[in-house]
């Protein structure tokens, strides 16, 4: 009797522990669920900030596509790792609707001509944080083989174009700046480190080379301005020091 009763103990520790594992091994299944779960969301999240981040830049519809099309492939991983969260079949029914009107503008030519430098510092800030996100991100879905290497390369040259755009033509526009208020040096800082900006790019595209003509004819301009006002300048200091000169071996007054 005692021996079935120790067997019976044993039997039932042996199935706790066994419920116990199982237990935890769902819990610890669940939880990287949650994980991947929260992983896709700001996947969603992200991409959907970016599509706002567009308004700020020449239209692009095969941005717009490819960033659609990141959620939709975001809200379907959600979908199969937990069927249960709220709302996501609705969701994405929506981001279906959202591509499929993408889809049909994508053939749109992107239009470049019309992108005007904002005024504010912290607003072309904020435009060059996009991106350098939207380049990150389009070399992300490349390398997870949802973005062919035409468009990805298409895409990533036309971003790399206004982001040297917008670069140097701020760097123009606070020499231009400086230059009006003839704080010549400051103006020239300016404009030798668009110039450096150029000479770093790998591609030579026509702005590239006319800007680099523009901004050495600037550098040349200013070179000349400097050396007149330096000239100057010397002229006066050698004045002042002959006057001061004058004034003490002039002859002294007799009282």
């Amino acid at each position: 009797m005692v021996a079935i009763i120790v067997g019976l103990l044993i039997a039932l520790i042996i199935f706790v522990v066994i419920v116990s594992a199982i237990q935890q091994h769902k819990e610890k299944i669940e939880a990287e669920k949650r994980v991947r779960v929260a992983k896709q969301k700001a996947i969603i999240d992200e991409s959907e900030e970016l599509l706002l981040s567009l308004s700020n830049l020449p239209s692009s519809p095969n941005l717009v596509k490819i960033l659609n099309r990141r959620s939709l492939n975001a809200a379907k991983a959600m979908q199969d790792l937990m069927p249960q969260v709220k709302g996501i079949k609705n969701r994405i029914r929506e981001l279906k609707s959202r591509l499929e009107a993408a889809e049909d503008l994508a053939d749109t030519q992107a239009n470049d001509d019309n992108f005007m430098l904002p005024d504010n510092e912290q607003q072309i800030l904020a435009i060059l944080q996009s991106i350098k996100k939207l380049r990150a991100t389009l070399k992300s879905e490349q390398n997870k083989g949802t973005l062919d290497a035409q468009t990805f390369t298409l895409e990533d040259q036309r971003l790399d174009s206004m982001q040297l755009k917008i670069n140097i033509e701020s760097l123009l526009k606070r020499g231009g700046q400086a230059q009006s208020k003839e704080m010549l040096g400051s103006a020239r800082q300016y404009f030798e480190k668009a110039l450096q900006t150029l000479a770093n790019h790998a591609k030579k595209t026509e702005y590239v080379v006319a800007k680099h003509a523009e901004i050495t004819t600037q550098l040349s301009e200013i070179t000349d301005s400097l050396k007149v006002t330096n000239a100057s300048d010397a002229a006066k200091k050698a004045e002042n020091e002959q006057d001061e000169l004058d004034v003490l071996f002039q002859p002294k007054k007799k009282w």
